[in-house]
């Protein structure tokens, strides 16, 4: 088992910024690569972020290319998104998820989820 608990959520004005965090707890942090999704209300879950075992391979959403950007430190078992120049389109509640070995752009891949974290963006 691998436990999730994202933190760091919030309200922010457009072009503002958010820094959100994901502990990590249980199985060997280092063997899972790490995804963020986030949710709208009424759509689906979709990708926005993901980094590999090693923090050195990083992958992205095109909406958020430029803007977000994804790290984790194997020693404190925490994954960031740290994310600039907010939009209003990028209201959600977002979710850290933990993939065994292998990244992937979609949620159904990902076996461990945290409980999520709701960001809010005024115009």
């Amino acid at each position: 088992q691998v436990q999730l608990v994202e933190s760091g959520g919030g309200l922010v004005q457009a072009g503002g910024s958010l820094r959100l965090s994901c502990a990590a707890s249980g199985r060997t942090f280092r063997n899972y690569a790490m995804g963020w999704f986030r949710q709208a209300p009424g759509k689906e879950r979709e990708f926005v972020a993901a980094v590999n075992l090693s923090g050195v391979l990083t992958y992205y959403a095109d909406s958020v290319k430029g803007r977000f950007t994804i790290s984790r430190d194997n020693a404190k078992n925490t994954v960031v998104l740290q994310m600039n120049n907010l939009k209003p389109e990028d209201t959600a509640v977002y979710y850290c998820a933990a993939r065994a070995f292998v990244h992937s752009n979609y949620a159904n891949d990902y076996r461990y989820w945290g409980q999520g974290t709701q960001v809010t963006v005024s115009s």
